[in-house]
């Protein structure tokens, strides 16, 4: 079983990433960079062993005319725009032959970093050929000892890379204030994070809504809300009942009784004086909790029940996967499931759970929500297809779409990337 960001599922089998197709050559971790000499686009000298020297740099190998390096250029920007602060260097290498339409995508993209080119056909570069580059775009990160980092040819890999290289790799904040609230089959432990807050002073208050066997713990949920609170904004992450240290037993637990469990959390951060409105996130099922209860919410209230709500890999296939009788790959009948399920690591999934599966009216429940939304699906989730996360963005006009290319049900890819999406939207909303 996986475990992570507080969601557990079966692991994804792991696929070969495009790096086992198109990287195979390129240079490796632990050589040191070819040093090499070429013009920028204004005919200037430039050598890199010289630039270089005592930095880390990011080679990005493109050309203007590469439809992929087009489509990754914006990504590119982004990653120098948010590394340079930094001290994190980057160098564009074109293999471009027309100086003129790679001056104008240099324009049309923004870039800032130096560029340099041989303006020779790709395959009769010496660039390639000492860097192994047989596929653009292609990027190379090199220390500043000089040595070779990493190598590759998706740059998801590079965020990751630099993510942990300037701000240090995930560990438990291990920050918070433990509370007990009563649920639906028992007390819900809880770990509330808020910002300092002056005398008679508010801040919004974000509700986080775990997986299926998940928990509250973990880097998805943790790295979210150390960044509100770093931006004035308090989080509360429970487990749900029969899951972490919560109360209940798991073969209890069903949809509805999650929708209770949330219903819950919300009365009680409404009673806290501090809070000025709220916000909700779901992951996986918890994405489905944290939409219908969005959506009863807001029924009742006649207005959104919040300033914003956040999906990350919706998992409505729930409902279909009960119809067919197979939840995380256990086949069962479902018209006749016996008192339980056995799925892995002895977890029981109650038959209550598959029959409320079966007439669960998600997306018609969801839709009475029609507030502020952003819904977050990586293209190679196999747990639950990223169309899940696509119908919430139909059904919800105001909402945005973001679909991680490469990136699976756990954005186990770069979770960094995932947080920061999320964490980014919420602070635009709430503050």
């Amino acid at each position: 079983m996986l475990l992570i960001g507080g969601v557990g599922v079966k692991a994804q089998p792991a696929l070969q990433d495009f790096d086992a197709k198109y990287a195979t050559e390129l240079v490796k971790p632990g050589t040191v960079a070819p040093d090499f000499k070429m013009k920028t686009p204004e005919g200037k000298n430039f050598q890199f062993a010289k630039w270089a020297k005592g930095k880390t740099v990011v080679l990005d190998f493109w050309a203007s005319w590469c439809p992929d390096c087009r489509k990754d250029a914006p990504e590119v920007v982004r990653l120098y725009n948010d590394y340079h602060k930094y001290g994190i260097e980057f160098l564009g290498v074109s293999m471009d032959t027309d100086v003129e339409a790679w001056k104008k995508a240099i324009e049309k993209f923004g870039i800032k970093y130096p560029q340099v080119s041989e303006l020779k056909k790709f395959k009769e570069t010496a660039i390639s050929k000492a860097y192994g580059v047989n596929w653009i775009p292609s990027m190379v990160v090199i220390g500043p000892d000089g040595q070779v980092k990493l190598s590759t040819v998706l740059t998801y890999k590079v965020d990751k890379y630099l993510k942990e290289l300037t701000t240090g790799a995930y560990k438990g904040s291990g920050k918070g204030e433990t509370v007990f609230i009563d649920g639906d089959h028992g007390k819900l432990k809880g770990i509330i994070q808020k910002p300092e807050l002056k005398q008679g002073e508010k801040c919004p208050m974000v509700i986080f809504c775990h997986g299926f066997s998940g928990r509250k713990d973990g880097p998805m949920f943790e790295l979210i809300a150390d960044t509100l609170q770093a931006h004035g904004i308090a989080s509360i992450r429970f487990d749900f009942n029969g899951h972490g240290e919560s109360e209940g037993e798991f073969k209890d637990m069903t949809v509805p009784n999650e929708i209770v469990d949330a219903k819950k959390v919300v009365e009680y951060v409404l009673d806290l004086k501090y809070v000025s409105s709220l916000a909700i996130v779901g992951h996986s099922q918890g994405g489905v909790v944290a939409a219908m209860t969005a959506g009863q919410l807001s029924e009742e209230l006649g207005v959104p029940a919040f300033k914003a709500v956040a999906l990350m890999a919706p998992a409505a296939v729930l409902r279909e996967d009960a119809i067919r009788g197979n939840t995380m790959g256990k086949q069962y009948d479902p018209f006749d499931p016996g008192e339980y399920v056995e799925l892995w690591g002895g977890l029981k999934l109650g038959a209550k759970y598959i029959r409320t599966a079966f007439n669960l009216p998600i997306y018609e429940t969801a839709a009475k929500y029609q507030g502020n939304a952003i819904i977050v699906h990586g293209n190679a989730d196999r747990v639950v297809p990223y169309t899940y996360g696509e119908r919430f963005h139909q059904i919800w006009p105001k909402s945005q779409l973001v679909i991680q290319e490469y990136f699976d049900h756990g954005f186990s890819q770069n979770i960094y990337r995932s947080t920061d999406i999320v964490a980014e939207y919420l602070i635009k909303q709430l503050k």
